[in-house]
């Protein structure tokens, strides 16, 4: 379990802020900072940064932009090892959104992207590094990437980039071990000079399972959230990945005690976790998105059998037209 190659990465705020808009208070933010910064977490993504001229700022908080001076008001004088960085979206920042990396509090960017995008997922990652950023490239969706579209990227990121690593990003929550095993040695196979990043979803209540069989087949880069927190079903919960790890960088106190004081209350707030809507998402590999959407309406959030047949049998059961997302 101790791999002195292993580096932890929250992604809390971002990928939980998908569940209510980014609409997160400071103190919360800054109390997940500080526990994550005295848990030696080596990595922490503050939500997304993204062009105010595509999102307004009405509907969506703070961390859906995630500018520089948010960040400072959070680090405020703490001095940490800890790197702190944001996600981009292929399509939804402005290059200049970003400041040369001397002048900001950022120390990596995080590129998201669908295999289709993969160019423009290399063009950005390029961009950033050239403005002194420690850059990823994560994945999305990946069970539902033909074999040859991912041989070719993974072949492409690999003679074009300078990323640290490339994410196995499991959106759906659709993988079993096996495929993770699958994947991480395909991503081996391409990737010479870069390391393997793992980041689970909870459909099917096997994000942490998922991000074991990773670490035993050679991924170094594992992303987790606090209490598991995350979009639909959730992530590789933090708590159980420290514990797991055994590392002595790591400590799991801090985590359990901002659980305590801040995540037990906001599961009052919003919701999270294996619900069944999401593990039939799961099973099916399709988007959370409509399981999203009846876990949000009162009257079908729990006729699981009646979901399962409008996902099996759409031309009996056709489904709601619900809006897109990644």
């Amino acid at each position: 379990m101790y791999r002195k190659e292993i580096r932890v990465l929250d992604c809390t705020i971002r990928d939980g802020g998908l569940i209510n808009k980014w609409q997160f208070s400071h103190d919360m933010v800054r109390r997940c900072f500080l526990a994550l910064h005295l848990a030696g977490i080596d990595y922490m993504e503050l939500g997304y940064r993204a062009s105010a001229s595509m999102f307004s700022p009405k509907e969506y908080g703070p961390w859906r932009f995630t500018t520089d001076e948010d960040v400072r008001r959070i680090v405020e004088d703490t001095q940490t090892a800890m790197k702190l960085g944001v996600m981009v979206d292929i399509g939804r920042v402005e290059p200049d959104d970003l400041a040369p990396v001397a002048e900001s509090p950022l120390k990596f960017i995080r590129v998201a992207t669908y295999i289709k995008d993969i160019d423009k997922a290399i063009w950005l990652a390029n961009h950033c590094r050239e403005k002194g950023y420690e850059t990823f490239i994560n994945i999305m969706a990946i069970s539902t990437v033909g074999v040859f579209e991912l041989d070719e990227a993974l072949k492409q990121v690999e003679a074009e980039t300078q990323v640290t690593a490339v994410n196995i990003v499991d959106s759906n929550g659709a993988l079993f071990s096996e495929s993770v095993h699958h994947l991480v040695h395909m991503f081996h196979t391409h990737l010479k000079t870069k390391a393997i990043g793992m980041h689970a979803h909870n459909n099917q209540q096997l994000g942490f399972a998922n991000t074991i069989e990773a670490i035993r087949k050679g991924a170094n880069y594992l992303d987790a959230t606090i209490a598991g927190i995350g979009r639909g079903a959730g992530n590789c919960p933090m708590e159980l990945l420290v514990g797991f790890l055994r590392n002595p960088k790591y400590s799991l106190e801090p985590i359990l005690q901002v659980i305590e004081d801040v995540f037990v209350k906001l599961r009052e707030e919003i919701e999270w976790g294996y619900l069944i809507p999401y593990m039939i998402t799961g099973i099916l590999n399709e988007h959370p998105r409509t399981a999203i959407e009846v876990r949000n309406d009162p009257v079908n959030c729990d006729k699981y059998a009646a979901f399962y047949r409008r996902l099996t049998t759409p031309e009996v059961c056709p489904p709601k037209s619900v809006p897109g997302g990644a």
